[in-house]
């Protein structure tokens, strides 16, 4: 007994209340969270813009496909600048400058007579900023702040943009149907600057900045000093990471994802249904119902993630996801059936369920420069979604329906599910990190 209760006592010298005191980083995360939340609230928008740009200014829905093609091609290409841009300047002094941009590009639509202001206000300053506040922030955030439940909290990131959707695509909605599309703009542009002090106060850029470690880090982690160069390092990255097959297959999958969510469903979906004599508020409503799926499937894949094999839970969610589009042209009408609401329900819980497994496999495969990686290819995620924000447009000028366009998004969709299935289950030796 002598021997066995010093043994004892430090077990009992560790006081209970600071094991069960909630660590910094779910704090960050819960910051990270309402500021995606905040962003996510231009993404609502463009698909409620085609008829009413159309009706007022006579632009084709070409021509306003090509803006939110522009927006959403600029999403994906400035994401790993803003990864680096980070790593420079912090989180905290980038995504505040995100939202800024975005508000002001949002805001400035209100004033325009021209398409190419389209062009410029929505496409180029709401893409740049959307692109620094795109899933590489919430990539940056779970790398820094987290050892444990990176899937978890990938999903959970992830699902703030579909949040997002929820909250403001049904008032954004009735604001275009009641007042017009301007009021809807100007709405974007408040909220997005409503989140800007949440930032500046609250999100902290390391878990050192704190004096703590990442949740669950057995050790404390130094902050790491201003990475300079952001565009150089950015650039290295891809250099390197081009040179595996990895990288070309997560590309691709995921430019398929992006076409048949952003810029397909997200572009297309109500316009489509009003084609069929839905009102617009009703197909709204049904796409912020994906967004409140979204938030579920996502979570699911972020747990799902941390047990089962990446790979092949992308292969699953894309070859579901393909079915689904195929048999979506016979689903469209005038009114919601219980078929219709089976889709919706179905495409929710899939529809960003691919980031955390291919957020996953970037870690995997490319370590400290996972972030810059994803950032990539994310990239390809919106140049996909750009692809198809323009091509589905024209294809409804040209055809007058978009079945052609549901069709080959399926196909796309079983493409994606064989590519997942051949990428490395191993990390890629031969790719030290970039300095």
């Amino acid at each position: 007994m002598t021997q066995t209760s010093p043994a004892a006592a430090p077990v009992q010298a560790a006081p209970p209340a600071r094991r069960r005191r909630v660590h910094r980083a779910w704090f960050v995360a819960a910051v990270t969270f309402v500021t995606i939340i905040g962003a996510a609230a231009f993404r609502s928008l463009p698909g409620l813009l085609i008829d009413p740009l159309h009706q007022e200014f006579g632009w084709s829905r070409g021509t306003i496909g090509a803006a939110v093609s522009i927006n959403l091609a600029l999403y994906g290409l400035t994401a790993p600048f803003a990864a680096a841009l980070m790593d420079r300047f912090g989180i905290r002094r980038v995504v505040a400058g995100a939202l800024t941009v975005i508000a002001a590009g949002s805001g400035l639509t209100v004033w325009m007579t021209a398409a190419w202001q389209l062009w410029l206000c929505w496409g180029l300053l709401v893409g740049l900023g959307s692109g620094s506040m795109a899933l590489a922030f919430a990539a940056t955030v779970t790398n820094r702040w987290f050892t444990e439940r990176r899937g978890l909290v990938s999903g959970i990131l992830t699902a703030a943009s579909a949040s997002g959707q929820l909250i403001f695509l049904p008032v954004l909605s009735w604001l275009t149907e009641h007042h017009g599309w301007r009021p809807a703009a100007v709405t974007v542009a408040l909220a997005a600057l409503a989140v800007v002090p949440f930032v500046w106060i609250l999100l902290r850029d390391h878990p050192a900045d704190v004096g703590q470690k990442p949740y669950g880090a057995t050790e404390f982690v130094p902050k790491p000093p201003p990475v300079t160069g952001a565009a150089r390092r950015t650039l290295k990255v891809l250099s390197t990471s081009v040179r595996t097959g990895t990288f070309w297959l997560l590309a691709g999958t995921f430019a398929i994802c992006g076409a048949s969510t952003n810029g397909l469903i997200q572009t297309h979906f109500v316009p489509a249904e009003h084609d069929h004599g839905m009102p617009v508020t009703t197909a709204a409503s049904l796409l912020a119902v994906i967004g409140v799926f979204d938030v579920a499937g996502t979570i699911a894949s972020g747990w799902f993630t941390d047990r089962f094999e990446p790979r092949r839970l992308l292969a699953v969610y894309y070859a579901l996801r393909g079915i689904s589009l195929v048999f979506l042209p016979m689903l469209l009408g005038p009114a919601v059936h219980p078929p219709m609401l089976f889709f919706i329900v179905f495409y929710g819980l899939d529809w960003v369920a691919t980031v955390p497994p291919t957020l996953a496999l970037c870690r995997e495969n490319y370590g400290e420069d996972s972030a810059i990686v994803f950032g990539w290819v994310l990239a390809s995620h919106q140049v996909g979604a750009a692809l198809v924000a323009y091509l589905g447009g024209l294809a409804r000028d040209v055809f007058g329906s978009y079945d052609l366009v549901w069709y080959a998004s399926g196909t796309l969709c079983a493409a994606a599910a064989l590519m997942a299935l051949v990428i490395r289950r191993t990390p890629t030796a031969a790719l030290p990190a970039v300095s």
